[in-house]
């Protein structure tokens, strides 16, 4: 894949900006999807094909605007601008958010491929567009999933919501076309500032909160794990009270793109592997077994699966707290 300077229109208009070619098929918004936290995250705005997002970089806040374009002869890219202190930071590190990274060639070799169930296959074929984001921020991605630990994700998402916009800031601006209330999250330090009755407000039980602010008196050893391998990362993150191997794998899933890592200890997850390739639910330990062939993968194959819009069948009342064993 290459990368060009975006054209004079564009560079006017935004303070960086490039055009990224994924010399594939590509979707933007199935791409990035696991990212928002919701329809309502205060730091995205979904316009129709174009995303926009407000973050803090290495280097201060940022505004990204991406907007996917390009057809059958060309081939398709991503138009890339931003603005903002941060905005040189957020365009270098915009192909990886992109996938750039993600390479899918061993899962396609043929001999591998063979080895897949059916309904994975036919996804993939489906999913050629699909790639695995690596946003490489750290406390952008640990915070929601903390928050995600235990309870279902409308309360983790509702009290997300709340939170950004009390300690949040107003995103850089792009001029007129800024998307109105879009948000920069809190950054470590002004997540630490949150009082204890605030947490209370937005529902979010001491256990979490706690969790939070011991993770963010580290956060910048946990920003160095975006350079470490995922699995390294993982593992490092673990040894923070409350951090366990499913919030571990939530994390670097989406900062690092890993395609193996599986979030073992969800309360949903077994059970729907399971249903979808054998008809049977499972437990963890069953759904570890059943994914073990495609180990260096196993990501990818759940991503797969869920692509297909399979539901498992349901039995007897929902359960509204998911048991996230270690987090």
């Amino acid at each position: 894949m290459t990368i060009a300077e975006a054209p004079p229109r564009l560079a006017a208009a935004a303070d960086v900006s490039l055009r990224w070619y994924p010399e594939a098929p590509y979707s933007l918004s199935r791409t990035l999807g696991p990212l928002l936290r919701g329809n309502s995250d205060p730091s995205f705005c979904v316009q129709g094909d174009v995303i926009w997002n407000a973050f803090t970089s290495p280097t201060g806040p940022a505004t990204l605007r991406l907007s996917p374009a390009g057809g059958e002869a060309g081939g398709p890219w991503v138009d890339v601008q931003a603005w903002g202190p941060g905005a040189a930071a957020a365009v270098q590190a915009a192909p990886r958010l992109l996938g750039a990274d993600d390479d899918w060639r061993d899962f396609d070799e043929p001999a591998f491929h063979a080895t897949l169930p059916r309904m994975v296959r036919e996804a993939r074929r489906r999913s050629q567009a699909l790639r695995l984001p690596a946003s490489g921020r750290m406390v952008d991605q640990m915070v929601p999933i903390i928050l995600e630990q235990k309870v279902t994700v409308v309360e983790a998402r509702r009290a997300y919501r709340y939170l950004v916009h009390r300690y949040g800031t107003p995103a850089p601006s792009a001029g007129a076309s800024t998307p109105a209330g879009l948000i920069v999250a809190p950054t470590a330090a002004q997540w630490l500032q949150v009082p204890s009755w605030e947490w209370h407000k937005a529902g979010v039980g001491p256990q979490r909160s706690a969790t939070v602010m011991r993770a963010l008196r580290s956060a910048a050893a946990l920003e160095r794990l975006a350079a470490s391998p995922a699995a390294e990362a993982a593992e490092k993150m673990q040894v923070i009270p409350g951090i366990g191997v499913w919030t571990a794998a939530e994390v670097v899933q989406r900062t690092h793109g890993c395609p193996d890592s599986i979030a073992v200890g969800d309360y949903h997850l077994a059970a729907y592997i399971g249903a979808a390739l054998t008809g049977r639910r499972t437990d963890d330990a069953g759904m570890i077994q059943l994914l073990e062939p495609w180990r260096g993968h196993r990501q990818r194959v759940v991503r797969m699966i869920q692509s297909t819009g399979y539901r498992k069948p349901t039995f007897g009342p929902r359960m509204t707290i998911q048991d996230h064993r270690r987090h």
